[in-house]
């Protein structure tokens, strides 16, 4: 064994006992992959706006009841437990992290125990022989009306596809890069230094140790990059800056390249939708909306149906979402004005739009149409509107002809 050999070894053993090159090989180089699971996948900042502007769609949504004819039901008891449904969420944090989990898992098992509604972890699920879906929890099986199975389907009919299954290589390779990047800044941009000795090495030798240690002691007590320290050496010894082998531009093509992957798995095309942010946020929103949010509103309206309900009732469910909360408040006065005007709606139901308080007059309650907002139900005032011109101007035409 050289001697070159015999320094290097016998400091990585110095070093290491102080946990510096242990701590080092850790985070960049002996294991420099992550194992991604859904504790610390949102600690991606890219997947976690991604999944923020989809759950957050939903969750500024308001739930309703429908009866088999399409009229909704006030007041129905299946509302109040939608709005409160445990004593640890609330019904916004419910459906968020209901969202979150299918996103990220592929599926999610809502339960509905009495008057509060849970969201089961760890469920095993089986078909029987009549192709009926059997559910257990730690053993214990759970009764098929009580939970329901939402399913994010690929092309297996029992189990649903999520982020952490379909992007698994792709967020790995990305979290590792991400973690990479930010230790090495941690550090200062450097990893270690590197004490080399020409001399004979004897580790019986305590002056050569203390000389080391002292070394070691103050390499480690530069902790700002603008700490200096003056090392004095005797000859045959000298200090050296090991650089980092990690090459920042080709860390952020990367990350540049593969980021943008991960929100073709979330349904969303994210260079689109990016350039729609930029441009136009009220497009943007509803890309995002009919991309990724309304099929993921339907399969919960389905499911959440049934698990109030039952597969006999014709109750329904139903996700109402206002785009206009996504938009600017100039687009939502435009919106507000040609609505009025085209009888869609009433000035009130506008106000409240655009967070005014509504008048409950007889005029804003109202619906009216065209330019001169003409009563829509009176005759009279829609023949008007009509005519062109008023009863004279018509008179003195007839009276020339």
């Amino acid at each position: 064994m050289g001697i070159r050999d015999r320094v290097s070894n016998y400091l990585y053993k110095q070093a290491e006992k102080r946990g510096a090159i242990e701590d080092i090989y850790n985070n960049v180089i002996r294991y420099g992959g992550r194992h991604v699971n859904d504790e610390n996948i949102l600690e991606s900042s890219d997947v976690y706006e991604l999944m923020q502007d989809i759950s957050n769609q939903l969750m500024l949504a308001s739930f309703s009841v429908e009866d088999e004819e399409g009229n909704e039901i006030k007041n129905h008891w299946a509302l109040k437990t939608l709005r409160n449904p445990n004593n640890y969420l609330t019904g916004s944090e419910f459906i968020k992290l209901m969202t979150n989990t299918y996103l990220l898992q592929g599926e999610v098992f809502p339960i509905l125990d009495g008057n509060q509604m849970h969201l089961a972890t760890n469920v095993y699920t089986e078909l029987d022989d009549r192709l009926i879906e059997h559910f257990s929890i730690g053993g214990a099986e759970i009764p098929s009306f009580m939970i329901r199975h939402i399913k994010n389907m690929g092309t297996n009919h029992l189990n649903g596809v999520g982020l952490l299954q379909l992007g698994k290589e792709t967020l790995e390779g990305v979290m590792s890069a991400e973690k990479v990047l930010t230790d090495k800044y941690k550090k200062g941009g450097l990893l270690a230094f590197l004490l080399q000795l020409d001399a004979h090495i004897n580790p019986q030798n305590g002056a050569q140790s203390k000389l080391i240690k002292k070394v070691l002691d103050q390499l480690e007590q530069i902790d700002e990059s603008r700490s200096v320290k003056m090392i004095p050496l005797g000859k045959g010894y000298k200090i050296e800056t090991l650089e980092s082998p990690i090459d920042d531009q080709k860390t952020l093509a990367f990350l540049n390249v593969y980021k943008k992957d991960l929100g073709k798995f979330l349904g969303i095309n994210v260079e689109t939708y990016t350039k729609l942010l930029t441009a136009d946020i009220e497009k943007a929103m509803m890309y995002l909306h009919n991309k990724a949010v309304r099929p993921i509103m339907k399969n919960f309206e389905d499911h959440l149906s049934l698990l109030f309900f039952g597969e006999k009732s014709e109750k329904r469910i139903r996700i109402k979402i206002n785009i206009l909360d996504f938009v600017t408040y100039s687009t939502k006065t435009n919106i507000g004005y040609n609505i009025v005007r085209t009888g869609i709606t009433s000035p009130d139901n506008v106000a409240e739009m655009l967070g005014f308080p509504k008048q409950n007059t007889p005029e804003t309650q109202a619906i009216y149409i065209s330019n001169d907002l003409s009563k829509i139900g009176e005759k009279n005032a829609t023949d008007d509107s009509l005519k062109g011109g008023d009863g004279n101007d018509k008179k003195e035409g007839n009276e020339n002809i």
